[in-house]
């Protein structure tokens, strides 16, 4: 009864011997070490996963003071190279066995990552909204003072000057617009995401035949209800972003590899979805600065000389009229933008 009662627990449950070895663990410790119990019993658990902390250290220290310890927050590697983050209690249960228990802390760090990105965007947008009152109230009323200074003017070449003043107040309204994001409506309509991303990647490759696109596409992705001229917009907006700076930066073979991958049970802010896609951006440049990294997702913030700052902000927005959001993870040589949109998104 007890082994059945162990088998059906959510929390991953160890057990190893004297000397580290694996003797039984459950279900739910092989889904989230993803090792197969069969193959890694009698193996050295510090010989499976490595850790930043010398996990190995750890449990000989709780095996000979025969007492339990626990670390918060540890970064796991797995046998198959992905990092995780848990929470681990180990406890000797006599001189021959030890007890540890693992709790997975990704996805409560994400969601508290991701909440904290919702609510500074809520933010910039009611700060963008005020600005935008408060700029284009006075913009109207210098474009139409210089229509009617121009109606009085006989000269042409005074004309002109007022010429000038309408273009760049009419310029300065864009600007504004583009800081608000998209002001229409969704239209949510079905679509296949991979046309998006081709429509995308045959814009890009001409604006840029020197980049290399590899498409990476899990074919069996539904389509999801959403404005496709959004999306691709938003999309467009991050490809063009890593192709400008892969091109400014001079970087040797410039690649952008376009993904699309199905998370099942997936997170996003509060609420859990059965089903999300994936859209991952991913390319070979330098990277993103760590200074840009918090502020990223900010209107006029960029890292580029010639960037106006507004094109990712544009592309976060659409994603949150999606109930989604974009994720960044960045070091030299690889940069990658996940592009998350559940598959059962509700009407606006």
């Amino acid at each position: 009864m007890y082994q059945r009662l162990m088998e059906h627990l959510t929390t991953a449950v160890l057990l190893l011997d004297g000397q580290l070895r694996l003797r039984w663990m459950n279900p739910a410790a092989e889904a989230l070490l993803a090792l197969s119990r069969s193959r890694v019993i009698g193996q050295p658990l510090p010989g499976l996963v490595n850790s930043e902390d010398d996990i190995g250290e750890l449990l000989a220290k709780a095996r000979d003071e025969f007492h339990p310890y626990t670390q918060r927050e540890a970064r796991l590697t797995l046998p198959t190279g992905d990092a995780l983050t848990v929470d681990y209690t180990v406890t000797p249960l006599s001189a021959d066995e030890l007890l540890m228990e693992l709790e997975p802390r990704d996805r409560l760090l994400r969601i508290s990552r991701e909440e904290a990105l919702q609510t500074r965007q809520e933010t910039i947008k009611v700060l963008a909204r005020g600005l935008a009152h408060e700029v284009k109230n006075p913009l109207g009323g210098i474009r139409g003072a210089a229509q009617l200074l121009e109606r009085d003017l006989g000269d042409s070449r005074l004309t002109e000057f007022t010429h000038i003043i309408v273009e760049e107040a009419d310029r300065l309204r864009d600007l504004v617009d583009a800081m608000l994001g998209p002001h229409r409506l969704n239209r949510h309509e079905p679509l296949n995401i991979h046309k998006v991303l081709e429509r995308v990647r045959a814009l890009v490759a001409v604006e840029h035949p020197e980049v290399t696109f590899t498409r990476d596409y899990d074919p069996s992705l539904p389509d999801l209800m959403g404005d496709e001229s959004q999306l691709i917009q938003a999309i467009l907006n991050v490809a063009r972003n890593a192709v400008q700076a892969m091109t400014e930066a001079g970087t040797e073979g410039p690649t952008l590899v376009l993904k699309t991958r199905a998370r099942r049970q997936f997170t996003l802010g509060a609420e859990r979805h059965r089903l999300v896609c994936q859209v991952s951006l991913i390319d070979n440049g330098p990277g993103i600065p760590e200074e840009l990294k918090e502020t990223l997702f900010y209107p006029m913030v960029s890292g580029r000389a010639e960037g106006s700052g507004l094109g990712l902000s544009i592309a976060q927005s659409v994603l949150h009229r999606h109930q989604g959001l974009i994720e960044c993870d960045s070091r030299p040589g690889q940069t990658e933008f996940r592009l998350l949109i559940p598959l059962e998104t509700s009407h606006d």
